[in-house]
């Protein structure tokens, strides 16, 4: 039994298919089903039921399989740990961002990080902070960034920056004359929304006073500030819109945005990973560098942090 064995196995488990598996390996399809089957012969089980379509996973294959993610884990950290001893920032990392948050950041500090770290190889990918949890648990995803705080009792949070909530308000609604704005004059009736699956959205709602109603004269589903914004100038209501997003408004737009009494409502967005994280020398790289060249675009000290997670009543049984 080998690594290299090891790593074909979950390749197999993840795609549930041996020519996709191959592809994402970069080998043959016959190298990779040979290998199986050596695996197979040796442990003397049968660890995928090649007879049903799609292919299924033995109940004794899912146990081998459990435990390969182990050993490839472990295996993974000497490696890393001989790397952080030597002092080497490098290597694949596998990097999930939220959508509201990968269109504004990664023009900030990607070209810059990747300038400062070359010998960094990031695969970044743009996922939901559900997917982003399920894949740093999996072991599919090195790090993620995402609005916190999320209440995962094995995810690491490490704070970048408080980004402050901005009305934007078009002429003849009822709030455009308002100098500032106040929790308590936004009405969710009244309030284009990202559709569900964002953490925005939930944001937004939880610091709304009044429930979303059952009954809706439309619904929209976008996952695009642009649309909103659109929508928003064609008096079919108002938004909020993230600080970073409003840097990229053109002029004639920007006098239609409001910001809120102090302590302003705001998203607090973080550098995730999981507890059993091994790669601390990129996971720090990155942290520090976001920082620090985040710093002169965005410092808000007197913000209150809005909850990412969806408000209670709208929350499903665990």
């Amino acid at each position: 039994m080998t690594i290299a064995q090891l790593k074909y196995l979950l390749a197999v488990a993840k795609h549930q298919n041996f020519s996709r598996a191959a592809k994402a390996l970069n080998v043959t399809q016959p190298t990779l089903s040979m290998q199986i089957k050596n695996l197979e012969e040796e442990l003397g089980v049968r660890i995928f039921d090649r007879s049903s379509t799609p292919m299924r996973i033995t109940p004794v294959g899912q146990k081998i399989i459990d435990q390969a993610r182990i050993i490839i884990n472990e295996n993974e950290k000497i490696i890393e740990l001989v790397k952080h001893e030597k002092g080497f920032i490098g290597g694949e990392f596998q990097l999930g961002i939220i959508p509201t948050v990968i269109g504004t950041l990664l023009p900030i500090f990607l070209k810059d990080f990747l300038k400062k770290y070359p010998q960094v190889r990031l695969h970044i990918r743009e996922l939901t902070t559900q997917q982003i949890i399920d894949g740093l648990r999996n072991n599919e995803l090195d790090a993620g960034i995402a609005a916190t705080p999320l209440e995962e009792d094995d995810i690491i949070e490490m704070p970048l920056y408080n980004e402050p909530f901005v009305g934007f308000i078009p002429e003849g609604h009822r709030l455009y004359g308002k100098e500032k704005l106040h929790d308590y004059d936004l009405d969710v009736e009244d309030i284009l929304l990202l559709e569900e699956g964002h953490c925005f959205r939930d944001n937004i709602l939880n610091i709304c006073t009044s429930e979303l109603p059952e009954d809706q004269p439309y619904t929209l589903d976008t996952g695009n500030f642009t649309t909103l914004i659109k929508l928003c100038k064609e008096g079919m209501g108002m938004t909020l819109l993230p600080y970073l997003q409003t840097l990229d408004l053109c002029e004639a737009d920007k006098k239609y945005l409001k910001t809120f009494e102090n302590p302003e409502p705001a998203r607090e967005i973080s550098l995730i990973i999981h507890a059993d994280n091994h790669k601390k020398g990129v996971v720090n790289a990155l942290k520090s560098h976001i920082k620090g060249i985040i710093k002169g675009l965005i410092t808000f000290y007197d913000v209150r942090i809005i909850s990412p997670l969806p408000p209670k009543h709208l929350q499903k049984p665990s």
